[in-house]
């Protein structure tokens, strides 16, 4: 089956500032005993999300009721530090974010997003903190982020966006997932296979 070309992701978005993000923040080393991936997203931002001493929660933007439907996270300057656990990527995408926008990404975390079809895509501070405002001030405000056209559209406005050429070609083109290409290349690998004489029957 081939993979979906992802060319645009449209949705609304949360604000979640800061530097230097780790992730062992996104996903706390203790949730990472589970066997497959699923159910890492009610664990997202667990320690952040919740008083550590009271178990209440906090203030931090993905309580907020107003954000609740958001598919797109917004941030800053070397986002996904630290660890290079997959569990960080994979967390954020059961949670149900669909992209990221930040000023940067650490280079193994945005590796391991890319393979999941989840685009990291890059814009200046200042440009950050306009679709920020556009979002805190209304947050049903639609979000565009338009791979091809390399920018984002929100609120009447635009930012233009980068992103390394390998990861934006990968993903509108279908070829985000490298396991997923060596499966779709099976029949041609056994049709190849079946016309060298030393791996005949």
């Amino acid at each position: 089956m081939a993979l979906a070309k992802i060319t645009s992701v449209t949705g609304r978005a949360v604000p979640v500032a800061g530097n230097d993000i780790d992730t062992d923040r996104i996903i706390p080393a203790r949730f990472m005993k589970c066997v497959t991936f699923d159910g890492l997203g009610e664990f997202l931002f667990n320690d952040v999300r919740q008083d550590p001493k009271t178990g209440e929660t906090t203030h931090h933007p993905l309580n907020d009721p107003r954000f609740k439907a958001a598919t797109i996270l917004l941030s800053g300057a070397n986002f996904g530090c630290g660890s290079s656990r997959e569990h960080a990527p994979q967390a954020i995408q059961k949670y149900g974010f669909k992209a990221i926008i930040a000023e940067s990404y650490a280079e193994i975390f945005f590796g391991n997003s890319t393979t999941l079809g989840i685009p990291c895509v890059s814009a200046s501070r200042e440009d950050i903190a306009k679709i920020t405002a556009a979002v805190e001030k209304n947050p049903q405000t639609e979000v565009v982020i338009d791979l091809v056209q390399r920018e984002v559209r929100f609120a009447g406005q635009s930012v233009k966006i980068t992103q390394r050429e390998s990861a934006r070609d990968a993903l509108v083109n279908g070829r985000w997932d490298a396991i997923g290409e060596l499966l779709d290349g099976i029949p041609a690998v056994k049709a190849t296979a079946a016309k060298l004489p030393y791996l005949a029957a």
